[in-house]
């Protein structure tokens, strides 16, 4: 149930911020839909839904499949108008077939959209209709169409965010445009898809990606829905599908050329690992890959490395070790090879092999992002607490940081006797979630600590010194706004 609310409010939020599209130089004078927000604007609502998302539990934080997602559309962000627009992908999980897009540029992926799709051209389809909706301004378009309801709709979203408004203001302000919100169609209008549809193959084409990947997966969708007694895809509900509609991008897409499709093995290897997150238990992830493995003449390594992994939810811990190690041994390129069999070594009992296995891989590939994670995870298992901390500070300091990472940094630090810096990551985490004013209370707490070093004070200091001008701002603003 609260799953399900979260992607109503998304929803209902599509509709209500509708016009802020995520553009990032100076908006068009005269346009009725740039006049409702700024770019800084449409960031803050962005992130702030994205936040909700996340405090209620529904964004995936798996770091294998966040970082997977991450990079695809990143390869393909950069041919929407050469890099104009920023974006941000994150996945849901839920196992409603969807995507959407978000002001600021935030594009969220369901975990059964993942599933769905037979290819990752099918996905890399979707991730570049989405942007296509982003970088030709349909969201602005569609509050121009909205009229005086989704501005304020809006308004009353932003009024909260940007104001700072806490406790229950903010859930009020949401739960109000919602209602609004309700009083519109969120679809995209026709020709709104007819647009995202050419200009996104286009990105496609050019990002290395088939083409046919797009249409083949409406193709999918529409089969799914004409089935007896299957509801239809809520990717369906906001995205009006045609046949005719269909058949032009069909045939769109046989006319676009591409030099060479470069489809990633993480393709395969990630649609395994979120079919075993995913299941509803770790027999049901148990029985889909033992099912897979019986059925197919050639064993491939995504149905392995997802049957290793239901080994593990499952409790099982040599028996994925058995299933794992020979993935490994076969195969040293693949990073999620190492960090499951590390973890399982270490859950089987083998903690030094653990280590081992992932002292090896974090050589062979430094700072990559989901693999020290996995690593740092470990040596908080096994209670290598400094450890842990210095390596997720390397990490810190020359990776951007992403929520989830910051959270395990802070807990290390705790755990390994630093509340100082503990609370110093609690504020970059707070930072990057939009809470300012919690960032600036974690702050102050940490300059209470005793023990603190010349060069602690000094850089808490200086973090406050940049952030607190920001805070100081929208108080004004909400001062401004009172006198009114």
């Amino acid at each position: 149930m609260l799953k399900r609310l979260a992607i109503l409010l998304t929803a209902s939020l599509l509709t209500a911020v509708a016009g802020a599209e995520p553009r990032w130089d100076l908006p068009d004078i005269g346009s009725p839909a740039d006049t409702v927000f700024t770019r800084s604007q449409a960031e803050a609502i962005g992130r702030t839904v994205l936040r909700q998302l996340r405090e209620q539990g529904v964004v995936l934080e798996d770091p294998e499949v966040a970082e997977y997602i991450t990079d695809l559309g990143r390869r393909i962000a950069p041919h929407a108008h050469d890099g104009e627009h920023r974006f941000a992908f994150f996945v849901v999980d839920e196992d409603q077939i969807n995507a959407f897009a978000l002001p600021g540029g935030y594009i969220g992926i369901n975990t059964g959209l993942i599933t769905a799709t037979r290819s990752e051209s099918e996905l890399a389809g979707v991730l570049a209709h989405e942007i296509a909706h982003v970088s030709q301004n349909h969201i602005a378009r569609r509050i121009q169409g909205t009229g005086k309801t989704g501005i304020l709709a809006t308004a009353a979203i932003l009024a909260a965010i940007l104001l700072g408004a806490g406790g229950d203001v903010l859930p009020a302000a949401i739960a109000s445009a919602q209602g609004l919100a309700m009083q519109e169609q969120i679809n995209y209008t026709r020709a709104n898809e007819y647009e995202a549809d050419r200009v996104g193959l286009e990105y496609l084409a050019r990002a290395g990606f088939d083409p046919m990947g797009m249409p083949s997966f409406f193709e999918v969708l529409s089969r799914q829905a004409a089935m007896p007694g299957s509801r239809l895809p809520e990717f369906l509900q906001t995205h009006p599908l045609s046949t005719t509609r269909m058949a032009e991008t069909r045939d769109r897409a046989e006319r676009t050329e591409v030099a060479e499709v470069r489809e990633s093995r993480s393709y395969a290897l990630m649609k395994a690992r979120v079919q075993v997150l995913n299941a509803r238990s770790s027999d049901q992830a148990l029985a889909r890959f033992e099912s897979q493995l019986a059925a197919g003449e050639d064993r491939s390594s995504a149905d392995l490395y997802g049957y290793g992994l239901a080994l593990l939810r499952a409790g099982r811990y040599p028996e994925a070790v058995a299933v794992l190690e020979p993935l490994l041994a076969a195969d040293e390129n693949v990073v999620v090879f190492h960090s499951a069999l590390g973890e399982a070594l270490i859950l089987a009992g083998r903690e030094a092999e653990g280590l081992a296995v992932f002292e090896r891989a974090v050589a062979l590939f430094p700072r990559n992002r989901p693999l020290v994670v996995r690593y740092a995870e470990a040596l908080l298992r096994t209670q290598n607490f400094e450890r842990a901390h210095a390596v997720l500070l390397d990490l810190f300091n020359t990776v951007r940081p992403t929520p989830a990472q910051v959270r395990l940094i802070a807990n290390a630090a705790d755990a390994a006797g630093l509340p100082a810096e503990a609370l110093f990551y609690l504020s970059e985490y707070h930072l990057l979630n939009g809470d300012l004013p919690m960032a600036l209370d974690k702050l102050r707490l940490a300059l209470l600590q005793p023990g603190l070093q010349p060069w602690q004070q000094a850089r808490f200091e200086a973090r406050m010194a940049e952030l607190e001008p920001f805070l100081a701002g929208r108080r004004a603003r909400r001062t401004e706004t009172s006198k009114q």
